[in-house]
């Protein structure tokens, strides 16, 4: 299907100022006056069908319902590609109402049909999902799962109340009959009890991470190797709190799936339901978030950098408990999973600080791809042979994980930019009052009065990376194969670049002092990682043996041998791991981010 790309500019001089204030400060018009002055275009509906193409070849390929899973993805990638699949179910319900304008009524119920196969899908996964494994992994493995649910509650949510319907009524029974049809809910909502009962247990889980004696706070990664308390594990358990607190509908399932439960005691005792909006998943969140962002984990770029060791902490009679020997390492995803929280955290509060550093790390993440918002263009010369140079976080303003170029994503690393592009488009939806029914801090007449001022400034400021977002999702569509299936490394979608001409590093990437790439290359069996009674993790995290990481030795002989055909040799994303189950995730979320942000037009 040919996509026409739309380009939507926007002028927001002053939106990102030290000041709270989001709005530009030279408005002449009113806000959403000037919202629908600078809005030049509206995105065509031929991304929609863009959008659903990338879900189908996903499942399609990838997943199997007779295990309710993907089985070539790992226990946490696959959590994280239900996710992509939730969301990309999310846009397709909104979209509907575009399909139901637009064709005949036979075509919209089409659609129908086709969000619930995929729904029967996430189902079978609940049953799929290997939730007893799980539960001895690390704490952000334990993570991943609370949101999936999460968000599947909310798509539930969502989607039954636009598209809920009164069933006709047969001849015979008359209004005044009990036993006459009413208004009957979408059949997706008898699951929310089961996914919120997996998203609580998890959570509960999840919170043992919580440790105050290292570092004054913060989640610990992993409680079989030495303490590491990292970025991705903080910033999911904030994003995890806060939406638990706003989303989680209670529980009152006792089923005995704790750790070291007691068979005859089910439940703590006295404890027969777990309420929603239960103020300690607030107190997670902002306890979270105050730690985070005061444990120096940025760096001069502005970038999430992965986490802090304790140095000397295996050392007999060491009494140091402070995180102060950090990875320098920099993911993309170190980078997304924070707005969703920053979002969240927002809406409950009402306080626009929370806004104010998402947008500041988005536009860090914008600038380390070596894109300029100002001018809307990248900031190096593209010539479609030759790479430009590496920015921190990619290059030609294209985002990049430091293994696409080298080749040696892991299953992990193939991962990244999907996840960063899902919570961005998380962050960028249009803000929404917060219930009625949601217990806050009480909220000031200055808040109540200035929602919709904040409301629009924060459209309008998301509204100016659609330029970068275009770039970007046409990148990545320049990598799918024959079959539709997205490669890892988006960038050489723009450049005339065959895998025997792709840089060696560290010309490719410059290697960062400091920054262990223990995600792509595995732990390093060292004491800074590890005790002597650790169990050594696996090099790599890989479902298949046949799946591996490559060397670059092990690359440039594989393209060079004659048992590679041409389109291995001219195909940068054939190298590694190839195309994946996880790369398709991040080619959906891509797109599906462009459609959302895009498409919001007028706020």
């Amino acid at each position: 299907m040919m996509l026409i790309w739309a380009t939507v500019v926007v002028f927001a001089p002053t939106v990102f100022a030290d000041s709270l204030d989001f709005l530009p400060t030279q408005l002449s018009a009113t806000p959403r006056d000037y919202v629908r002055d600078q809005l030049s275009s509206y995105p065509d509906v031929l991304l929609y069908g863009d959008t659903y193409t990338a879900l189908q070849v996903l499942q399609d390929a990838y997943y199997e319902a007779w295990v309710g899973t993907w089985p070539t993805a790992i226990d946490w990638t696959a959590a994280v590609i239900a996710t992509h699949v939730t969301g990309a179910l999310q846009s397709l319900s909104e979209g509907l109402e575009l399909i139901r304008a637009k064709t005949d009524a036979s075509d919209y119920w089409n659609k129908e049909n086709t969000i619930s196969r995929y729904f029967t899908q996430l189902i079978g996964f609940y049953f799929g999902q290997d939730a007893f494994s799980i539960r001895n992994q690390a704490f952000d493995d334990m993570l991943w799962v609370v949101l999936g649910w999460l968000d599947t509650i909310r798509f539930i949510k969502s989607h039954d109340a636009s598209h809920s319907f009164t069933i006709s009524r047969p001849r015979g029974p008359t209004d005044s009959d009990p036993k006459a049809p009413k208004n009957e809910s979408w059949h997706g909502s008898l699951w929310s009890p089961a996914f919120a009962h997996r998203a609580r247990i998890f959570w509960d889980l999840s919170e043992t991470g919580w440790d105050t004696k290292l570092c004054g706070g913060g989640m610990t990664w992993n409680p079989r190797l030495l303490p590491y308390k990292n970025a991705i594990t903080n910033e999911l358990f904030i994003a995890a709190s806060i939406n638990m607190y706003l989303h989680f509908p209670g529980d009152t399932n006792t089923a005995p799936f704790k750790v070291n439960f007691d068979p005859e005691s089910p439940a703590p005792p006295g404890i027969t339901e777990w309420p929603p909006h239960d103020p300690k998943y607030l107190k997670a969140a902002t306890d979270g978030y105050k730690w985070l962002t005061s444990s120096n984990m940025t760096n001069a770029a502005g970038l999430y950098t992965d986490g802090f060791h304790i140095s000397g902490y295996p050392n007999a009679g060491n009494n140091n408990t402070k995180c102060d020997q950090r990875d320098e390492m920099v993911y993309t995803y170190n980078q997304g999973v924070l707005l969703t929280g920053q979002l969240g955290l927002f809406r409950v509060t009402g306080d626009p600080s929370y806004l104010r550093d998402g947008h500041r790390l988005i536009q860090a993440v914008i600038r380390a791809t070596g894109y300029d918002l100002e001018t809307d263009r990248p900031v190096d010369r593209i010539s479609r042979r030759r790479l430009p140079p590496w920015r921190g976080l990619g290059r030609a303003g294209i985002l990049e994980d430091a293994c696409d170029a080298k080749g040696t994503c892991s299953q992990d690393g193939q991962t990244f930019k999907g996840i960063w592009m899902h919570h961005f488009t998380t962050f960028c939806a249009p803000l929404e009052p917060l219930p009625s029914n949601v217990p806050a801090p009480a909220p000031t007449a200055s808040y109540q009065s200035s929602f919709e001022d904040t409301r629009t400034a924060h459209a309008v400021a998301c509204q100016r990376y659609v330029g970068w977002l275009s770039y970007n999702a046409m990148a990545a569509r320049g990598t799918r194969d024959s079959d539709g299936k997205f490669g890892m490394w988006w960038t050489v979608g723009l450049f005339n670049i065959t895998a025997m001409s792709v840089p060696t590093p560290p010309d490719a990437v410059p290697h960062t002092p400091g920054a262990v790439d223990y995600r792509n290359n595995g732990v390093p069996n060292d004491p800074v990682w590890m005790t002597q009674t650790s169990v050594p993790l696996p090099p790599v995290r890989e479902k298949e043996e046949s799946q591996h990481r490559m060397s670059e030795q092990e690359r440039r002989s594989a393209i060079a041998s004659r048992d590679v055909d041409e389109a291995a040799r001219r195909d940068p994303n054939r190298r590694g791991r190839g195309r994946t189950v996880e790369t398709q995730g991040g080619g959906l979320a891509v797109l599906r981010a462009l459609w959302e942000v895009s498409k919001q037009g007028l706020v």
